[in-house]
């Protein structure tokens, strides 16, 4: 792609005389120009996230981060510089010239990680922002949320807290129910590795060995063969000879989505959940690549939402049409008045596995 820099020099011109050069440039444009800025293409989630995927690496250090409006279903894409929206717009999507760039939000994600990993706190790059988001939950006050806010507000501008009710949490008690020692969470999607059936759950279900029946005191319908929590949030249970195991997602409507394969969430991009306490909701998603730090330690790379869900819905399935998205982990609220939920990522899942949808 050809980028059109702007020269250093001039950037470095400060006060009264930037004003001038912006408010000449855009009277210049419009005086002279001959042909219309390209329009953004009109996309799916799935298409946009592809773009996305391009554009970002294409562009490099001069992208800050993307998102989808699934209102408009336009890609939006954050660069740092004129040139690089260019070559966004070319390409068919919504540029917006941002502040900060990637590395500087790493740079703050990593400074709360060492500084302010509290229970009860979660942050991920907000792209609509252009900032850290760091929520905290009921549980942070006095000396904890001083010391959240004080990190903070030493990022320079580069992070922003926002409070939510309850309290982050796994929720253990999803498509189907499936139980094993008096606890219940449900499934998430039907897998094969090695030619053979298993299904993924979340990985503060169980631990590897436990066995698992589709009710309370029920036969046993699979094995428990791996899991992983805290740190991620996935396990691998084998299913029992004779267990039917379609690639479906239960609807509660009597009806069923078939899946068909796995892909990433977009920010912005709308989803749905179906778990055995709450049964089908949906919601947008809001970050990715989310720490969440439980009471019982952090997780990361999440997918955060704003689908609610109940204790028992753990392990539950985030999906959109055919394609699998994430397995529910934990959140705070519930869905009487909403709540956050976070996702861990199916990709993520699948390949720690070995497996696939199916």
């Amino acid at each position: 792609m050809k980028h059109r820099r702007i020269p250093s020099h001039r950037i470095a011109i400060a006060g009264a005389g930037v004003t001038a050069l912006v408010a000449g440039a855009f009277t210049l444009n419009s005086a002279n120009a001959t042909t219309a800025e390209p329009a953004p293409t009109t996309l799916s989630a799935a298409s946009a996230d592809k773009l996305a995927g391009t554009l970002l690496s294409d562009l490099g250090d001069e992208a800050a981060g993307s998102y989808y409006d699934a209102k408009e279903r336009k890609l939006v894409v954050n660069v740092v510089d004129e040139g690089a929206a260019e070559d966004v717009r070319e390409r068919g999507a919504v540029a917006r010239v941002v502040k900060h760039t990637l590395a500087e939000l790493k740079s703050a994600r990593a400074t709360l990680k060492a500084e302010a990993t509290i229970p009860g706190t979660s942050w991920s790059v907000d792209p609509k922002t252009n900032k850290v988001v760091v929520t905290a939950d009921s549980t942070v006050k006095g000396a904890k949320l001083e010391k959240l806010n004080k990190v903070v507000d030493g990022l320079d501008g580069r992070a922003a807290v926002e409070r939510v009710a309850g309290e982050f949490k796994p929720f253990a008690a999803g498509g189907d129910a499936i139980h094993s020692g008096g606890g219940r969470c449900s499934l998430g999607f039907n897998v094969v590795k090695g030619g053979e059936p298993y299904f993924i759950t979340a990985g503060h279900c169980g631990s590897a060995g436990s066995t698992w029946s589709a009710s309370s005191g029920g036969s046993a319908i699979g094995t428990m063969e791996e899991s992983s929590f805290p740190g991620n949030d996935y396990a691998l249970v084998k299913y029992a000879s004779g267990v039917d195991h379609p690639s479906v997602v239960n609807l509660y409507n009597g009806s069923t989505q078939q899946i068909t394969q796995a892909g990433n969430a977009t920010v912005g991009q709308q989803v749905q959940r179906s778990g055995s306490t709450t049964q089908v909701h949906g919601g947008e998603v809001t970050g990715l690549n989310e720490t969440v730090n439980y009471q019982e330690g952090s997780v990361s790379g999440l997918i955060k939402t704003t689908v609610c869900a109940e204790p028992g819905d753990s392990g539950g399935s985030l999906f959109a049409g055919s394609t699998a998205l994430g397995l529910t982990s934990g959140g705070s609220g519930n869905c009487s008045s909403g709540g956050t939920t976070f996702f861990q990522p199916v990709p993520e899942a699948l390949s720690a596995f070995g497996a696939s949808i199916g």
